[in-house]
């Protein structure tokens, strides 16, 4: 299912236990904190090393920062397995992906909330980023990028996303 990346796409809503409860418009949502719909995609090359990337200054939501997952919003009617499969093809500019999911949470801030799904892929280490999504890119080993997260602006949801990874990996919980 291709879905448009503006204000206009149509998103499901919704609620604390991720039951759809009605629908709106991708601008409406974020103005209003209407809960709904994102996947996180963590892509690997061949040589384990993880995708990172900068988000351009045009985003609807946390431009210009730094994210180690690529993803977005589910659309209307739309399962997390399509969205996750679908953003990660058009982000990365490769096709044949197939993310495997790994769990499931609720993020919330003061701005926003959405359930999200986290996933993992294995990606060819030669993509074509969509240049209206991402400003620039590099593989990097888990090492480069733990000593990167104090460094750089990341995106608070993949940042959210990439701890609980971490925790969910050691065991530790989801």
């Amino acid at each position: 299912m291709q879905q448009g990346r503006s204000a206009d796409e149509l998103l499901d809503i919704v609620d604390d236990q991720d039951r759809v409860v009605g629908q709106a418009l991708r601008g409406e949502a974020t103005a209003r904190r209407l809960r709904h719909r994102c996947v996180f995609v963590l892509a690997r090359d061949p040589e384990d090393r993880i995708f990172v990337h900068r988000r351009t200054a045009e985003k609807l939501v946390f431009p210009s920062l730094y994210d180690m997952f690529v993803g977005g919003v589910v659309g209307a009617g739309e399962s997390y397995d399509e969205a996750a499969g679908r953003e990660a093809e058009e982000e990365l500019g490769v096709t044949g992906l197939s993310p495997t999911p790994l769990f499931r949470f609720l993020y919330e801030s003061r701005d926003h909330t959405w359930w999200s799904a986290v996933y993992e892929t294995r990606t060819p280490a030669d993509v074509s980023p969509q240049a209206d999504e991402v400003a620039w890119h590099a593989f990097l080993t888990e090492a480069e990028l733990t000593a990167r997260l104090p460094e750089w602006t990341w995106v608070p949801d993949g940042l959210a996303a990439w701890q609980r990874l971490t925790l969910w990996r050691s065991g530790s919980g989801s």
